[in-house]
């Protein structure tokens, strides 16, 4: 048939978001749709989790728990078992109410009367005072009722999340799901060990859930986008599910884990479960793709895709060099067919801009492909996804995002670009304050100079509520070293342009870059703690640096003055790389601490105490003098 008759189905398989479609699916079927294919989508992560989170699917959850010993039932376990009943009477709604669809159940679960409280509700022990008074008071105060009920109730499921682990399936997480599993895997075998293993409880309500999609759907060809390494495990049963009962159905691979990770795929058991396995953005190879299912191309004219050779039975790579389609012609992302009225909207971290990555819907949108900047060392700049830079005018986006209000009622964006480039945001942000489209957005940028306070006014005056960017180390040595193309006190006073223009701002931070000594981490830390302290950041979070094989530092390694650590043969996954660093600091051990201290910062604790507060060993004095932002924040000579 033409690949216009074909029917196309892409699913979002667990684990990647609770609160709002991953835009993956959204992206493809929007562009599919605009070439005349028959495209559908079905989230299964939120369908999963949706499942085992009911009454029938707790019912289930205690069959299996009385299957194990008591001897080995987890703290979690043995409250969730002491209090089974009142689960079972409120999963329901709870549920209805991180829905958005029961908000006067607000009163009764914030008076902590209505819900069972596992260990997870342990944490708010910290927040108890002297007088053993309201311990959530200090964040919600007499009025934040809402918020109040959506943490406890965040709680609550997470508690049930640690039951799931310890009593169904110890690889269950509600976004890391299986991810060791695949993660720089060099080798299939532990992937395929545990596909090869009975069905955990959880693995057959994917299954059930796989086929219902299948039943619904009837297509003749599955996409199955896999983002991050914690969704690798379910896509494949997905795709196994399928294998099994629908054999003449397609089934496709591709997404950020595959073009990161899968670049060098060359294990045949891959293609057990996948019939092709496409690279980088997808639209040019599904074209292709669709266009050989059809007949009207032959195998050797694929763009971008991995088969197995019938003849050999090896893998082989297939790229008939074919143009990409142009970010300003992909079309507009549709989430026709997600139940948008079913995502949870979830309040883990006491924060008000930590929360926005899991609270609330938001229509996730593209400003621009790629990263205009792609020169920082740790970054996969050579991948597509970083390397190819290309825009689209503000019209086309704000028609876009008009389209988008329209298809699904809500007006919250969030620009999902590595970094989006400030001439395009000006641009938008005009567009949008002229089209008085009233959204509320907020993305990634770079902490640029271009960012001045005329321009965060302005974007503040187009709907910017929040803005999140990559400080990495605090160090201008570092960052040189890093090619951010910052300096310290230039990020001051970006932030605190956005801080005073009302928009949130989140640092991103890291620690363990190649020769980074604890005096650096001291230093940095110092300088994150100015930034707290001066209002120009709200939120901030540090990761390990990893080095991987697509960036500078792993290509280049004795620029950075490290040496890297052999790569074991590798048929499946390979991306991250272990190196040597001649400085020999535990950064495992300073990691806790900062963690601890930005954790703290967060929540408005010890920002104006000694950094040194936070170590439990000896770390050096901060070389940083104290006022070193607030002088950098002063009229400039």
């Amino acid at each position: 048939m033409p690949a216009t008759s074909l029917r196309v189905l892409s699913i979002i398989p667990p684990m990647t978001q609770l609160n709002t479609p991953y835009p993956s699916t959204a992206y493809i079927t929007g562009f599919l749709r605009s070439r005349a294919v028959d495209a559908r989508q079905e989230d299964l992560a939120l369908a999963l989790v949706l499942r085992l989170l009911s009454r029938k699917g707790l019912e289930q959850v205690i069959a299996a728990v009385q299957q194990l010993p008591a001897n080995q039932h987890s703290p979690a376990v043995r409250s969730f078992v002491a209090q089974q009943d009142r689960y079972l009477a409120t999963i329901t709604p709870a549920i209805a109410f991180l829905q958005g669809r029961d908000s006067t159940l607000a009163h009764r679960i914030a008076g902590r009367g209505f819900l069972p409280e596992g260990p997870r509700f342990d944490a708010l022990d910290v927040y108890v005072d002297d007088d053993g008074g309201d311990p959530l008071g200090w964040a919600f105060g007499a009025l934040g009722l809402q918020d109040r009920a959506k943490h406890l109730a965040t709680l609550y499921l997470n508690d049930l999340a640690d039951v799931l682990r310890d009593a169904v399936d110890e690889r269950f997480e509600f976004v890391r799901y299986a991810e060791s599993l695949a993660a720089s895997q060099p080798s299939f075998d532990p992937l395929a060990g545990a596909l090869a293993a009975p069905h955990t409880l959880v693995d057959a309500m994917l299954a059930a859930l796989t086929d219902e999609a299948m039943a619904r759907h009837t297509p003749d060809v599955v996409l199955l986008s896999v983002p991050f390494p914690g969704s690798v495990y379910a896509a494949f049963r997905i795709a196994q599910t399928i294998r099994a009962r629908y054999p003449d159905v397609k089934t496709v691979l591709g997404g950020g884990f595959v073009n990161t990770e899968l670049r060098g795929l060359a294990d045949a058991r891959v293609f057990d479960f996948f019939d092709y396995v496409t690279l980088d953005a997808g639209e040019r190879p599904l074209l292709a793709l669709l266009e050989h299912l059809g007949g009207e191309r032959g195998s050797s004219r694929l763009v971008r895709t991995f088969v197995r050779d019938e003849a050999s039975g090896e893998v082989r790579y297939v790229n008939m060099m074919e143009a990409d389609i142009a970010f300003a012609e992909v079309g507009t992302p549709t989430w026709d067919g997600l139940p948008l009225d079913r995502y949870l909207s979830l309040l883990d971290m006491l924060n008000p801009m930590h929360r926005m990555w899991s609270d609330g819907r938001w229509n996730k949108l593209t400003v621009a492909h790629g990263c205009y900047w792609k020169k920082c060392s740790f970054c996969d700049v050579g991948l597509d996804y970083i390397g190819r830079y290309e825009g689209a005018s503000a019209s086309v986006l704000a028609d876009r995002i008009e389209a988008i209000v329209e298809e699904t009622g809500q007006t919250g964006f969030h620009f999902v670009d590595e970094a989006a480039p400030p001439k395009a945001l000006k641009a938008l942000a005009h567009e949008l304050i002229e089209r008085n489209a009233g959204i509320s957005w907020w993305g990634n940028v770079r902490f640029e100079k271009t960012f001045t306070p005329d321009l965060a006014q302005l974007l503040a005056d187009s709907g910017c509520i929040a803005i999140s960017g990559g400080l990495e180390v605090a160090s201008d040595r570092l960052l040189a070293l890093m090619k951010k193309g910052v300096s310290v006190e230039q990020v001051a006073r970006v932030t605190k342009a956005f801080s005073d223009a009302g928009i949130l701002v989140h640092a991103y931070l890291m620690y363990g870059f190649p020769t980074q000594t604890v005096q650096d981490t001291v230093d940095a830390l110092e300088y994150v703690r100015q930034l707290f302290e001066n209002g120009c950041i709200q939120s901030g979070f540090f990761h390990r640096f990893v080095c991987t094989v697509h960036s500078p530092v792993g290509m280049n390694p004795q620029e950075y003055g490290i040496e890297l650590l052999p790569l074991p043969e590798s048929r499946f996954a390979r991306n991250d790389v272990g190196f040597v660093d001649p400085t020999g600091v535990d950064h495992d051990a300073l990691g806790a601490c900062l963690k601890k201290a930005i954790y703290n910062y967060m929540h408005g604790i010890g920002v104006e105490d000694d950094v040194r507060m936070w170590f439990p060993f000896k770390v050096p004095k901060t070389t940083v003098k104290r006022d070193r932002i607030a002088r950098a924040l002063g009229p400039r000579h």
